[in-house]
């Protein structure tokens, strides 16, 4: 089976090195993974990237490069939210909800992070540090802001952009605790202002020009618009700086700018592509009469490909790596439940042991469930389960985790082992996102023998080239021959449930009696 060495965040965008090994040529979608709502800073010789993982913990990963291209995940926000039970599978869920839409700052030494939790008590968190790489603080809690941009003013005075029809200017106090009382708080006069939603508030500051960028869509189709203004109170005059579709999907829209090392810009934009979820693209920025037009000087479309600047070393010959994934839990996880050999899932191809201590009739209500990326256009993955300590009842395996899911299953019953494949599909109330039902239909079983318990090989691979969202899925009980279980399977996204790419769950859960217990090894 065709095996792929993954990034060390988990993916490396595409590149490939000119004759003169002087620039690197970046192959858009420079991500080909699920990271949508981007923001991103340069600060010195860094560049910082944080996306949205809603209901994945730990959560908001912080990514760090030197050159857009090699990617590391240095830390996350937060490990865990006990806003509400739901955020641990009680009285409801957070499927699609948790971490939206983080904004990502740098003032006077120190990093900010402010973002929406959404869901009860919908309010907005702030976070800091001095150094991403060492963690962060939970600094204070605010009022709810929907797709916010934080923003420093030259004069030391702090706002927050934010909103989804409308956008609203509030004026924070001087240490980030709380709305300043007297301050600004007005919904924005936006001239020229399209028809429809206006989301993913993104804003700087540029040659004393303030600059709001923002999606527009559905009416107008998916664009990124700019508005800019003297004055941060407005009023603000607007502009479409990109509309591009690109490499066979629909338009691109929502993210940000950036300045790079030698005073170029760039613009990183995320495109939905179907059940691999939103990915990001990157286009150079040119500054055309005040104005940041995103895509090719010649028609404004996203590039195929993207020459970054190559006068600084360490655009020269870069160096393909072993790179690592980046893993997280679906809701928050039970540690007492979890031994691994280094503390973290930071390493694959290292033991997990995972334990049950509360009962789940599905992969939707599972604890301690391990979700990591899929990425376009192609992709493998392999996991290893020693079930022996499995009970009657238990469920584990691997699975192409969302709203509609297809699963190999290891299934205890009575004395006998099974190996099933399946599709499941999970519907949620409108307003604590309960599970009601999950529809599951059996495709295939075999019978796995007693003595092939302590090694059972999972695969699944996935194609993302447009038009396909085919998974396929594969078993070895001996580790050198691999069977197919089921066909293709089409794999969906669907906003109103997960919200989120398809993603790789390795799951154990029991439906009878807690106390099991099985050890996956994680492949690379």
């Amino acid at each position: 089976m065709k095996r792929r060495i993954l990034s060390l965040l988990f993916i490396l965008p595409f590149f490939t090195l000119p004759a003169s090994a002087q620039q690197i040529q970046v192959k858009n979608p420079f991500i080909w993974a699920d990271t949508p709502d981007p923001d991103i800073i340069r600060v010195g010789e860094y560049y910082y990237l944080v996306t949205t993982t809603m209901h994945l913990f730990p959560g908001a990963p912080i990514m760090r490069s030197t050159d857009l291209v090699h990617w590391q995940t240095v830390s996350y926000l937060f490990d865990e939210i006990k806003d509400t039970p739901r955020y641990d599978l009680k009285e409801g869920t957070v499927y699609g909800r948790g971490q939206w839409a983080t904004s990502l700052r740098y003032h006077n030494g120190t990093f900010w992070a402010l973002f929406v939790a959404n869901d009860d008590p919908h309010k907005s968190m702030v976070f800091k540090t001095d150094d991403p790489a060492k963690g962060w603080t939970l600094h204070s809690r605010l009022p709810a802001y929907h797709d916010s941009s934080l923003f420093f003013d030259d004069d030391g005075r702090v706002y927050v952009f934010s909103g989804s029809g409308n956008i609203r200017l509030v004026e924070l106090t001087a240490d980030l605790t709380a709305e300043k009382p007297g301050g600004v708080n007005k919904v924005l006069q936006l001239n020229g202002k399209p028809d429809g939603l206006h989301e993913g508030s993104r804003v700087i500051k540029h040659d004393g020009m303030y600059y709001l960028l923002c999606i527009s869509w559905p009416r107008t189709g998916r664009q990124e618009i700019a508005y800019r203004s003297r004055n941060i109170e407005g009023p603000y005059d607007m502009k479409v700086i990109l509309k591009s579709e690109f490499g066979g999907f629909p338009y691109a829209g929502q993210g940000t700018i950036v300045d790079g090392k030698h005073g170029e810009w760039y613009g990183v934009i995320f495109q939905d592509r179907g059940g691999c979820g939103r990915i990001l693209t990157l286009e150079p920025c040119n500054w055309i009469d005040g104005w940041p037009m995103l895509g090719n000087l010649s028609d404004g479309k996203i590039p195929e490909t993207l020459t970054l600047d190559g006068t600084c070393t360490c655009h020269q010959q870069p160096q393909l790596a072993v790179i690592e994934k980046d893993y997280q839990w679906n809701h928050n996880y039970i540690r007492a439940d979890i031994h691994t050999e280094t503390g973290s899932l930071t390493k694959p191809g290292h033991h997990i042991t995972l334990r049950t201590s509360q009962l789940a009739s599905s992969i939707y209500d599972a604890r301690n469930t391990i979700t990591w990326r899929t990425w376009g256009p192609t992709c493998s993955d392999t996991i290893t389960v020693n079930a022996t300590k499995m009970l009657d009842g238990d469920c584990c395996g691997l699975a192409a985790f969302n709203g509609d899911s297809g699963l190999l299953t290891i299934r205890r019953e009575g004395k006998k082992t099974y190996l099933t494949f399946s599709e499941e599909n999970v519907q949620l109330r409108g307003d604590t996102k309960a599970i009601t039902s999950v529809d599951r239909k059996e495709i295939s079983r075999i019978e796995i023998p007693a003595g092939k318990l302590k090694a059972i090989r999972l695969a699944m691979t996935g194609d993302f080239l447009p038009g396909r969202d085919i998974a396929h899925f594969f078993y070895s009980l001996d580790g050198k021959r691999w069977q197919q279980m089921g066909g293709d399977y089409k794999m969906r996204f669907d906003y109103r449930r997960l919200f989120m790419g398809t993603r790789y769950a390795a799951f154990y859960y029991p439906t009878k009696t807690p106390g099991g217990q099985i050890q996956i090894t994680l492949n690379n």
